[in-house]
């Protein structure tokens, strides 16, 4: 009786395991012919009921018929694999005589154009890039820059801050007294940046922004060299015939001061759109390093002078592709990037 099970069964399991049309069919019927409740189990289950000459022949036929399912098991599931392997590669296929996928370069943004340009001109003049950080203390930003407590700059309207001491930083000149402090006349750095300030955003404003500045501190500094440096990169940005005007202003942190203006690129100086009626269009802060800075950062004010200037890269870059909106230089429009 016992034996006759087994043979049924083998035949039944070797018709099952070569008809399973898939891998998922093979595992099903490897588990319900070979597994723990499978069916050969429940058979092996009744050789408690066999006499003792009896279980040795039984026991080896059993072993048999695992041996010849588990045989048959490992080539349907070899011959399976090699199947789906091929359908697989055939749904794969890729023609390699096919054009790739076209994909267009990426660019400098217009303003990284300007930047560079900047930073080239100066390091033809012998000036050398410095950075800092953009979370900086009230005394690089203000008290440094010998601009008191009471300084309408250093508003809680106009200036974004973490706590008393600590602030976004409103103009990269916190960098001009790092480096002041920590090295030795002659010094002639640029140090261009991102600055916050709490401006509406419009046309004109954003309350984040870039910035580059430029200082210079040796013996027998004079406005002259300023004047000279700033026109440098302004021929360098804008081409020859550029002309600049300086009109006397204040800063706490430049003594003299002054605005400096670019004559209107469309009008020549007679008043047009562009310029507002004006002939200029103002462009930067400038002036001679104030002594009081120079004497707080250890630099003996008798001895050198300095001077320095600040200038928003957003608008050299208006200028220079005469852009009416600064809001285009942020909106990551493709349409308007890939112009450049």
């Amino acid at each position: 009786m016992l034996k006759q099970e087994l043979e049924t069964l083998r035949e039944r399991a070797l018709a099952a395991v070569n008809g399973a049309p898939d891998t998922a069919s093979l595992e099903n019927a490897r588990i319900s012919l070979l597994g723990k409740k499978g069916e050969l189990t429940a058979i092996l289950k009744q050789m408690g009921t066999l006499s003792p000459e009896e279980r040795p022949v039984m026991g080896a036929l059993a072993n048999e018929v695992r041996a010849d399912i588990e045989s048959a098991l490992e080539k349907a599931s070899a011959v399976m694999s090699e199947r789906e392997l091929a359908k697989r590669l055939e749904d794969e296929a890729i023609d390699v005589t096919l054009p790739g996928t076209p994909f267009r370069a990426g660019r400098r943004h217009p303003m990284q154009l300007v930047l560079d340009d900047v930073v080239k001109i100066f390091l033809g003049m012998g000036f050398s890039v410095a950075e800092g950080p953009e979370v900086e203390t009230t005394y690089y930003c203000f008290d440094a820059l010998n601009t008191g407590p009471d300084h309408p700059a250093r508003d809680p309207q106009d200036t974004f801050y973490f706590d008393a001491d600590t602030i976004l930083r409103t103009q990269t000149s916190s960098v001009q007294i790092r480096v002041m402090e920590q090295s030795k006349p002659p010094i002639r750095i640029i140090s261009p940046g991102k600055c916050y300030r709490k401006d509406e955003v419009d046309a004109t404003h954003s309350a984040h922004f870039h910035q580059i500045e430029g200082l210079a501190v040796d013996k027998g500094l004079t406005m002259a060299d300023l004047k000279g440096a700033l026109q440098t990169m302004m021929t360098g940005l804008y081409g020859e015939g550029v002309k600049l005007r300086f009109r006397p202003h204040h800063f706490p942190y430049t003594e003299p001061s002054a605005e400096v203006d670019l004559q209107c690129f469309e009008c020549k100086g007679a008043g047009c759109r562009m310029c507002k009626g004006e002939g200029w269009i103002e462009m930067l802060g400038s002036g001679m390093v104030h002594p009081a800075v120079l004497e707080r950062c250890g630099i003996d004010s008798e001895v050198y002078s300095g001077f320095a200037f600040g200038v928003g890269i957003e608008r050299l870059t208006l200028m220079r592709y005469k852009i009416n909106d600064l809001r285009l230089l942020f909106e990551n429009d493709a349409r308007f990037l890939k112009q450049f």
